[in-house]
């Protein structure tokens, strides 16, 4: 897939979440939003990075293709401060190292912008072996799993955690 860059999310990003509200790219989510949803998602998006409180990103390549959407949030993980990740790639780029590229970029921009926050967890679905592989390629160490409600169901999900603090070899 040739370099990839992050982009920050803009006004103009709208209809990358559309792209990827389809029942197969949200199988692992509990099904598809609404059309109100994925209006406030963007929106949510917009404010959360112009606030400082999320980093959300377009991956891009080369060319200024948008292959997918990555991101890093403030949340409390464990009863400490902590930073949590989630992507997603369109189809047609999936299979090609993707999201494991877009991590590694990533964990770069939470190191740079963790502020006090240690841990970069993530937390995929228990079924999906290619999200599960993109933490463990990229040095996260699996920390448990947990069933919580999550688009109106129950997701069982693991929790995959990266120490910021330490540097990779």
């Amino acid at each position: 897939m040739g370099n990839l860059r992050l982009r920050i999310w803009s006004e103009n990003d709208l209809e990358l979440l559309h792209a990827a509200n389809t029942p197969e790219m949200t199988a692992h989510l509990n099904g598809p939003e609404t059309e109100d949803e994925i209006v406030e998602r963007h929106a949510r998006y917009l404010r959360l990075v112009a606030s400082g409180e999320a980093r959300m990103f377009v991956i891009e390549d080369d060319a200024g293709r948008s292959l997918g959407s990555i991101g890093h949030w403030h949340v409390v993980w464990r009863e400490k401060p902590a930073l949590e990740t989630g992507w997603f790639v369109r189809p047609e780029a999936q299979g090609h190292g993707v999201a494991s590229a877009a991590l590694a970029l990533l964990i770069d921009d939470a190191r740079e912008h963790r502020e006090s926050r240690r841990f970069l967890t993530a937390f995929p679905g228990v079924e999906n072996p290619a999200s599960n592989g993109v933490c463990r390629r990229n040095g996260f160490t699996l920390a448990g799993s947990v069933t919580e409600q999550f688009r109106g169901s129950e997701l069982t999900v693991n929790e995959w955690a990266l120490d910021l603090t330490t540097l990779s070899d």
